[in-house]
């Protein structure tokens, strides 16, 4: 009786990763652009993100417990994740009842309506950013501006984004070298002295949380890698076609939410390709759609719809690029 088979469905080996254990390692990558978006923006930043996350928290407890009928599982971290992703999306001095309705989509939309953890096609933050985007574009194109804006929420002073004012410049015959003036050094940018949603600043800051992922192997380097890869090589051509009417390529890759969406929400496994040649097809998608939406077309930045482009092409990618099944033949 000691000697009993059992069988079972797989998997048979489990790494000891578990849900709520990889949400709280992307919340505390997230924890060093967290803080400097709060040194720059103060008084506004902390209002928005503590709104975008309790809002997120409240919105799955509730549609799961009386909508869903199921336990609730906001402890697993993934409702935090996506209020704090959603907050890095959004200006500092967005209205607090616009940033609860990004909540309702990004929650009600984009995760639970599909499902839940696990089922969504797409990434619930940036289901929210762009609905908000597209019904509120004032606001969500009303950028304050770092240092002096950080005792001021609503009546933050205001300013272009780096991206917005090479776009127009550009647009209006004016060449990268009169516009050099106008926008922040390429150091500056890499410390995040620019104006922008909470999760455009500092580079540096989401590049440790880069890393932080990377070592506790909860992303891979695949999808962001390809990101900025494609970025560089794309931007570098038309750079050196005309560098008088492009901006060079560093300058795209640490401006806008290149370093946000590549690293933490192109990442998101669900709405993610499973191989990484997948990935590398999944990232090179998205650099490719990020630069054409930026250089040709009527937004200065593509990054969340490039994101979400390539999100619904991720089942079409699994099928055709998946890991070998064990045992089969090479």
């Amino acid at each position: 009786m000691n000697k009993l088979l059992v069988v079972s469905p797989s998997p048979h080996v489990h790494s000891g990763d578990s849900t709520p254990r990889l949400m709280y390692n992307v919340v505390l990558a997230l924890i060093p652009a967290l803080a400097v978006t709060l040194f720059y923006f103060g008084l506004g930043a902390l209002i928005v993100t503590a709104i975008s996350i309790v809002s997120c928290l409240v919105f799955e407890f509730l549609i799961q417990k009386y909508l869903l009928k199921v336990k609730p599982s906001i402890s697993d971290g993934s409702a935090l994740v996506t209020g704090l992703i959603l907050a890095f999306n959004l200006p500092a001095n967005l209205p607090w009842w616009i940033v609860v309705i990004g909540a309702l989509v990004a929650i009600g939309v984009g995760k639970m309506t599909f499902g839940g953890l696990g089922r969504n096609p797409f990434n619930p933050a940036l289901v929210g950013r762009v609905f908000l985007l597209i019904s509120f574009p004032v606001q969500m194109t009303s950028w304050p501006l770092p240092i002096e804006s950080r005792m001021r929420y609503i009546d933050a002073a205001t300013g272009a984004t780096p991206l917005a004012i090479v776009k127009e410049g550009l647009s209006k015959g004016e060449s990268m070298s009169s516009l050099a003036d106008q926008i922040p050094s390429h150091m500056q940018l890499f410390m995040g002295a620019m104006g922008g949603s909470l999760g455009e600043i500092a580079a540096f800051a989401l590049l440790i949380g880069f890393v932080w992922m990377l070592i506790t192997k909860v992303i891979t380097w695949h999808i962001p890698v390809s990101i900025f890869a494609t970025i560089v090589i794309f931007t570098g051509i038309l750079w050196l076609i005309n560098p008088e009417a492009n901006a060079d390529p560093i300058f795209h890759l640490i401006t806008g939410g290149v370093m946000l969406g590549a690293i933490f929400m192109a990442t998101d496994y669900v709405t993610s390709p499973m191989h990484p040649k997948g990935m590398w097809v999944f990232g090179i998608g998205i650099g490719v759609i990020t630069v054409v939406i930026r250089v040709w077309g009527a937004y200065p930045e593509g990054i969340s719809f490039a994101i979400l482009i390539m999100n619904a092409f991720v089942p079409l990618i699994n099928r055709y690029m998946k890991p070998t099944r064990f045992g089969e033949e090479l």
